[in-house]
């Protein structure tokens, strides 16, 4: 039976770093530290962003998450910080979200180093783990690695396992995030001579109206609908005028369905406010069951008497910044844990995480059908 200890360890290490975003000096160090320890790695660094390499060939096969946690919240049941054991679960902010998948990546791709595997001459395996995931805007590690280290340092990647928790399931469509503003004019008048003026939070309001009306009709097999929600309204300068502007933000959920021009265009259709695009980076993304990628995860999961079947996230990940190839997202741990106080991860999810990245890896590059033997990954 396989020491499953070097995952657990590594993985409580990681917890144990308090990585905030744009603080993940301390845990790039270790994992760095860490993966130069393990023959046969080569091992790179760009900023606070992290990778390891199996083989030398251009078809690049990247398994990437991230080492940045969002601050702790009220009422952790256990330090933060201090990765707890209890009831076969570890605790601890990042845990699930994303240490969890970053480790059981790094000790799958020292297994694989261990045993003498290798990618067939054309290939090639790389463990990314980077900086700024959780920040949603300005530097993002894997796009800087996107940038600066892949066509450069490292081939272009080929194909991509994308290190968020879904429970092991292969995740293949994740939604997209489209930020509109939208501003409602009037006329300002005094408000006990209101019918000189035009309200234009009555406007908003008759537009936030709208929007509760507003249907897709386009579906994504996962996904299903894109959505449209107002989360910030503003309006208003004091409380005896008639406000002339009415400003409301509004949080559009893409699928691949529409791209957000045209999402962009329906919304603006729709309502009477000046509707503008504030942020339309955080595309949607899709890969086809057919994919080479996909169908290794599908196979490997089936080998190791695992749920298989693909669905769809509403959440957004780094896999944006990967959307030009063929992409799975899949990692230990339930993503409804993450952010939370309660945030923690299956100690067997952890360790089993391990046999499946490294199945899809074997699989990926034309190995043998790969079956769990106890503890063990085997070909067959």
């Amino acid at each position: 039976m396989p020491d499953s200890s070097p995952v657990l360890d590594l993985h409580a290490d990681l917890v144990r770093i308090p990585s905030l975003s744009h603080q993940e000096a301390a845990a790039a160090d270790h994992v760095e530290a860490w993966a130069r320890a393990v023959p046969g790695l080569v091992v790179g660094r760009l900023d606070d962003n992290v990778w390891a390499s199996l083989g030398d060939g251009d078809d690049l096969l990247l398994l990437a998450s991230h080492l940045d946690v969002v601050p702790p919240s009220a009422e952790h049941p256990f330090p933060p910080f201090e990765p707890t054991v209890r009831d076969g679960r570890v605790y601890g902010r990042g845990a699930v979200d994303a240490k969890a998948s970053g480790a059981a990546m790094l000790a799958a791709l020292a297994r694989l180093a261990a045993s003498g595997w290798r990618p067939p001459p054309a290939g090639r395996v790389v463990v990314a783990l980077t900086a700024c995931e959780e920040t949603g805007g300005g530097y993002n590690g894997m796009q800087a690695m996107r940038a600066d280290v892949f066509g450069h340092a490292l081939p272009e990647v080929s194909a991509a396992l994308v290190g968020e928790p879904t429970e092991l399931r292969p995740c293949l469509a994740q939604k997209g995030l489209l930020i509109l503003t939208a501003t409602a004019r009037g006329r300002t008048a005094h408000a006990a001579r209101a019918h000189l003026g035009d309200n234009a939070i009555t406007r908003a309001a008759r537009d936030l109206v709208r929007l509760d009306a507003l249907t897709f009709d386009r579906a994504d097999p996962l996904l299903g609908l894109p959505t449209a929600t107002a989360t910030l309204v503003e309006g208003g300068t004091a409380k005896n005028v008639v406000p002339d502007r009415c400003g409301f933000t509004l949080d559009v959920r893409s699928t691949p369905a529409y791209t957000h021009a045209e999402l962009a265009e329906l919304v603006a259709e729709h309502l009477e406010s000046r509707v503008e695009v504030y942020s339309d980076r955080l595309v949607p993304c899709a890969t086809p069951a057919s994919a080479a990628v996909a169908a290794s995860a599908t196979d490997a999961l089936v080998g190791l008497g695992m749920d298989a079947a693909p669905f769809g996230s509403p959440t957004a990940s780094d896999w944006i910044f990967l959307a030009d190839v063929p992409a799975v997202k899949i990692g230990p741990g339930r993503s409804e844990l993450s952010h939370t106080a309660d945030e923690h991860v299956e100690i067997d999810q952890l360790v089993r995480a391990v046999d499946v990245y490294e199945a899809i890896a074997r699989r990926y590059f034309g190995g043998p059908r790969v079956t769990l033997q106890g503890s063990t990954v085997v070909a067959s």
